[in-house]
């Protein structure tokens, strides 16, 4: 049995390619040991990237003074790491399917370590918007890899639910980063170097202790393999074979010599030897490039192409408002904690009566005043705490019930649910019910996001599965970019206008999972 050769299959009508006997070996190997610290690793990484755009929402009621933002700054600062998501996505997404998922976790982790050191000792906002920028750039070359490395380590009967599992840690990320940043901020810390030239605000020391989970991210991936799918692309089949009798081992607890399947890949080893001419060299980088630029022809082809414009439309509108209500949470629960909510006045009310006196203050044009920055009291850190926890439910619901009702099914009620929570949003009338509408629209645009994600790495094909989830994500986070720079605007002309606006696209995201397909392709 030890050298059985899952080529050789009797009967069979076509032959078995190096992707379905990679299949195989998973589905020998089950979900184990190696699996739990696949996903254990992915836990740091995914904490690290979430970070990147979650730390700013905390600081900035804190640091607002410091830094000398009005509204609309505080918006650009918050999209600032989502425009450097925008100029790399695209390219990183090429690059790590020319040269593989673990080589850029690393460069990915590595340098937003770096980044969010900058950015710790940040003077002024113009270096922490910088700081923000590259730390977006290098998210953009680790969030794309930590889903395709995940999904590419898993066979098909239980890749949705690792994926799920690990698109969970994004809902863990929103219990953690509160209570983090109210363990962190609460304090008095600050200390002045150089006469006063450099300080160091609580805000300051906050970002630096964030940065040690990208440290962490960055030297777990340095214990992790490639993916084998990846390295059958470049015809490494070696390393590849290599590493699934590492995950047979690990996940099953037996010698690496019981591996059923020893001769796996042997015909391509074989037909690579014969077609290689002696002495020829591994590909050049222009030659990666070529290849990989040719890989993504079936790009602009029915049906991948329609399915990849679709995916993203609905993936621009559903992260952009996610992350709209998720990022300006902290910051308008703030104003509420300032401006109570009494004597039956809604939401908007309140936040039309904060930006009406922003507005006086500003055409008063007095500079005799002295800023008091509205800090955050422990209601918001509470109640971003629950949001988190409200999060998680779908996670478990869907996670049971994806393979019974559909990926479809749940979209649709998903987008009906959150374009349901905007509405309430705009006319809660209480902290509870404000809090409420807030975590149910986080948790489902969240969900939502995740499987939409899922349906994308069920369509696309191993050879341009990263790259197309990272064009899918520059559209997406171009949604994040714009709804962070346009809510403050709206905001300040009315309330009710942003609600209303992400209410209704939200319906029209329910209007296009009907097209979705309907089974994995």
């Amino acid at each position: 049995m030890a050298d059985m050769n899952i080529d050789n299959v009797p009967d069979k009508i076509e032959p078995i390619t190096p992707m379905q006997e990679i299949n195989k070996a998973y589905e020998l190997s089950k979900f184990g040991r190696f699996h739990v610290k696949l996903l254990f690793v992915s836990f740091f990484g995914c904490v690290a990237s979430i970070l990147v755009t979650n730390t700013t929402s905390y600081l900035l009621p804190i640091a607002e003074c410091d830094l000398n933002m009005d509204l609309k700054q505080k918006g650009l600062l918050t999209a600032m790491p989502y425009f450097g998501m925008f100029v790399s996505t695209v390219i990183a997404g090429l690059l790590i399917d020319t040269f593989g998922r673990i080589y850029f976790l690393r460069i990915g982790f590595g340098g937003i370590f770096l980044c969010t050191l900058f950015s710790a000792s940040s003077q002024t906002y113009e270096m922490l918007a910088a700081a923000k920028l590259c730390e977006g750039i290098l998210f953009a070359t680790s969030l794309a890899a930590i889903s395709s490395l995940t999904s590419e380590f898993c066979h098909t009967t239980v890749r949705d639910r690792v994926m799920l599992c690990q698109s969970s840690f994004a809902a863990i990320t929103q219990i953690l980063s509160p209570a983090m940043a109210w363990g962190i901020l609460i304090q008095d810390w600050k200390y002045s170097f150089f006469e006063g030239r450099f300080v160091l605000n609580i805000w300051n020391f906050y970002l630096l202790i964030m940065s040690l989970w990208s440290l962490t991210a960055f030297l777990l991936y340095m214990i992790l393999p490639e993916s084998p799918k990846y390295l059958v692309t470049q015809k490494r089949y070696v390393e590849a074979k290599n590493i699934l009798i590492q995950v047979y081992s690990e996940n099953t607890g037996k010698p690496a010599d019981t591996f059923p399947y020893q001769n796996i890949f042997e015909n391509e080893m074989k037909e690579a030897a014969a077609t290689k001419p002696d002495g020829e060299v591994k590909d050049n980088f222009t030659r990666k490039i070529v290849n990989s630029l040719k890989n993504m022809k079936p790009l602009l082809r029915r049906p991948l192409l329609g399915y990849l414009l679709l995916i993203a439309l609905m993936q621009f509108i559903t992260l952009g408002t996610h992350n709209v209500i998720r990022l300006w949470f902290p910051q308008l629960s703030t104003i509420v904690e300032h401006y109570s909510l009494e004597g039956g006045q809604n939401l908007c009310g309140l936040l039309d009566e904060y930006t009406g006196s922003l507005k006086v203050k500003s055409s008063s044009n007095s500079t005799s005043d002295v800023c008091i920055p509205h800090v955050s009291g422990s209601e918001t850190y509470i109640n971003s705490i629950i949001i988190g926890l409200i999060s998680l439910l779908p996670y478990f619901i869907s996670g049971v019930i994806v393979n019974k009702v559909g990926k479809k099914v749940l979209l649709f009620v998903g987008g009906v649910l959150s374009s349901g929570s905007l509405l309430g949003l705009r006319w809660s009338n209480s902290k509870t019910m404000m809090v409420a509408f807030f975590s149910s629209n986080i948790a489902v645009t969240q969900t939502m996001k995740s499987l939409t994600q899922v349906v994308l790495i069920d369509v696309f094909p191993t050879a341009m599965r990263t790259i197309s989830l990272s064009l899918v994500m520059l559209i997406a986070r171009m949604g994040t970019l714009v709804g962070n720079v346009t809510f403050p605007i709206l905001l300040a002309m009315g309330c009710s206008i942003p609600f209303y606006t992400m209410a209704a696209l939200m319906g029209f995201v329910v209007i296009l999972t009907v097209f979705l397909p309907k089974k994995k392709q």
